[in-house]
């Protein structure tokens, strides 16, 4: 199992998962800028690996099948779990939020399973929007946290939640966003790793 976990693609995967843990804990610790970066940082991971997977030339069916599911699985973590926990999180624990943790998980799930068993519509394009544009968003919006009551805003991002899950599900094609699109991630990250680490030195 080691061994399969070892492959190159599959130890990007496993950061990203790190990267989700990271995040989960903050949200946890109601560190929230400190938990969008683990965030958005587990999205860069997973469109790394799959960059990375593709670029080794012989790389055989098992280890292409394994890091298909560990994948997959990770994507549960970083890209339901996660945001699920934020939302909480930010919320208070407040039962009010439990059924919008619920869906965020239940979506990523379903979405999941769909794209495992029948891929993509075609090489560029997906069914639904793809789960990682979701921490996309949430990240950018969270730049606006101040302008809000924490009441008002707990309001938005669970209503903006809630409003991707449906388009997640949506029978809607979206594109794949590859290539150079992963450059422009890098930049996005990066950019946003800056800012909310200027907000978490600007709060000790």
């Amino acid at each position: 199992m080691l061994t399969f976990a070892g492959d190159f693609p599959n130890i990007c995967s496993l950061i990203g998962l790190f990267c989700a843990v990271l995040s989960i804990y903050y949200a946890i610790l109601g560190n929230f800028p400190a938990a969008i970066i683990g965030m958005i940082w587990a999205v860069f991971f997973d469109w790394g690996d799959g960059i990375i997977a593709r670029r080794i030339k012989d790389r055989t069916d098992e280890y292409r099948a394994y890091g298909g599911q560990l994948d997959s699985l990770i994507d549960i973590v970083s890209f339901g779990i996660c945001p699920a926990v934020l939302l909480l999180s930010y919320g208070g624990f407040s039962p009010w939020f439990l059924p919008g943790a619920f869906v965020i998980i239940a979506t990523a799930a379903i979405r999941l399973s769909y794209f495992n068993v029948f891929g993509l519509v075609d090489d560029s394009t997906y069914m639904g929007l793809a789960l990682d544009n979701n921490v996309i968003v949430l990240a950018f919006v969270f730049l606006f946290e101040g302008f809000f009551s924490h009441a008002a805003f707990s309001v938005i991002i669970y209503t903006m939640l809630i409003v991707l899950s449906a388009f997640n599900l949506a029978p809607v094609r979206t594109p794949k966003f590859a290539g150079r699109w992963f450059y422009v991630l890098m930049v996005y990250a990066l950019g946003l790793t800056v800012i909310y680490g200027w907000m978490l030195w600007n709060s000790v």
